[in-house]
């Protein structure tokens, strides 16, 4: 079992609530670095779970190219603007937020109503700006899912003509960079290998969770092949006997017999092996007398024939 240390060399959060942790794990032997930075940026950036909200609902409009009266954004704006909110969804069903803004006002992800199983992390991520008189009522659907997923697939069975549907990043993963330092190990001695890993995440996980998630995940991937048993496959060819591979020629048959065993395309006692008597019996002109004759040649160098194919 590698035998290395994880040191986490600090973790700084932005005002965009993003998260930057940086690990260095080692020692490690020459070309483990690589192997193991290049699975495990893999798996954070494309297999950890995430949260993102996958459709919204404006009131009085039906369609992402409409205008919103008292609003300064367009639709497409808010709904852009609505994918930059990054949330934690507890729940495995979908969850609603909804709210409803009186102008004059700057409406953000904090005025998003949800349920207890749902947190805003970037509560300042602006939405849109409503004019004095005028009321913006916003409803929207967050879902948990893997990777990216387009807008551009059948409207889910049961949902409204008027959710417009998000193109969903729920990558929680932004950016991850990784280096291999190569250092000596004393005099003479052979080279080992640091992994230095620098883990950028939104905000929804910390880097020390998502990078815990990742390994978690490659054993899980890696476990099957661990406890592999490999089984022959049963019914392999026996090795032919020196038997079985003398010609036809040595059995010193009649020419009667002979010819007629070659015209059946017989040319050695392997291909005899696969005959009962019944079956010489069939053969083309040859009669009991030359089936004896075969068999009797065959039990010289101790092979014998079953008389028929059911004893076979």
């Amino acid at each position: 079992m590698p035998q290395f240390q994880i040191d986490r060399l600090g973790t700084t959060t932005s005002k965009d609530y993003s998260q930057v942790g940086e690990f260095v794990i080692g020692p490690l032997e020459r070309g483990q670095g690589i192997t193991l930075g290049n699975a495990l940026r893999r798996t954070l950036l494309g297999a950890l779970e995430g949260s993102a909200i996958t459709a919204a609902r404006i009131a009085g409009v039906n369609h992402e190219y409409a205008i919103v009266p008292g609003v300064r954004e367009d639709v497409l704006d808010i709904l852009l603007n609505a994918k930059e909110v990054v949330l934690t969804s507890h729940s495995r069903e979908a969850e609603v937020g909804r709210l409803m803004v009186t102008g004059p006002a700057q409406v953000t992800a904090d005025d998003l109503q949800f349920s207890p199983q749902v947190q805003v992390i970037n509560g300042s991520q602006p939405i849109a700006t409503v004019a004095e008189g005028h009321t913006l009522e916003l409803e929207v659907q967050v879902e948990r899912g893997v990777g990216y997923r387009p807008v551009d697939r059948a409207p889910e069975e049961g949902m409204s003509l008027d959710m417009l549907q998000i193109d969903a990043v729920f990558m929680p993963v932004r950016n991850v960079l990784y280096t291999v330092d190569e250092s000596p190990v004393g005099e003479g001695g052979s080279a080992s290998e640091k992994l230095r890993l620098v883990i950028t995440t939104n905000g929804s996980i910390s880097p020390d969770d998502a990078l815990a998630q990742a390994a978690n995940q490659l054993i899980l991937l890696f476990q099957p092949l661990a406890n592999l048993t490999l089984v022959e496959e049963p019914g392999g060819e026996p090795e032919p006997s020196a038997e079985s591979q003398i010609p036809l020629e040595e059995l010193n048959l009649s020419v009667r017999a002979y010819n007629c065993l070659k015209r059946a395309q017989v040319n050695s006692v392997s291909d005899l092996m696969g005959f009962s008597y019944e079956d010489l019996l069939e053969i083309k002109n040859f009669g009991s007398k030359s089936a004896d004759e075969v068999m009797d040649a065959l039990e010289r160098i101790g092979i014998s024939l079953p008389q028929s194919r059911t004893s076979a």
